[in-house]
């Protein structure tokens, strides 16, 4: 009879020990400076493939002036969706030189897909309505935008 509750402590402390690694690995992201007109934004740097899938997945909230910055190594119309996202987020789609192509909203837990309108190698999720709060608006520039690692 010992032998099942030491088996059920072990399960329990081998599943906490999983979900500090998952947020570890989260955590363990590069985190930049960005620019929006006078505006601060630090940004997560989503730039592997692991990590662009995985993005804000699971997350409970986001500080106010954060976001995640996901870098492409080509351009293309990368679209996104919201499965296993709890925060509500807008996306801005980001042209090489920083400029907003467009914003999109998009509602948590959701598999609606939001493209750009253009090929682009950037886009920053921030927390939904950061953009037009702020009165950010396609064309505006996000500055401090690591350079993309180009492909021939």
């Amino acid at each position: 009879m010992q032998l099942v509750p030491k088996i059920l402590l072990a399960a329990g402390a081998a599943a906490l020990t999983s979900l500090a690694s998952l947020a570890q690995a989260q955590a363990a992201l590069p985190v930049i400076s960005l620019t929006a007109g006078m505006y601060a934004i630090q940004a997560e740097v989503a730039a592997s493939p692991e990590a662009r899938e995985r993005g804000l997945m699971y997350r409970k909230t986001m500080p106010a002036n954060a976001g995640m910055l996901f870098v492409f190594d080509e351009k293309a119309g990368h679209c996104f969706w919201m499965k296993n996202t709890n925060l509500p987020l807008s996306i801005a789609f980001l042209a090489d030189d920083g400029s907003i192509v467009n914003i999109e909203d998009m509602a948590p837990q959701s598999e609606d897909n939001h493209c750009p309108r253009a090929a682009v190698r950037y886009a920053l999720e921030m927390n939904k309505g950061w953009f037009a709060q702020k009165g950010i608006k396609p064309g505006a520039k996000i500055g401090g935008l690591p350079q993309a690692r180009q492909t021939q």
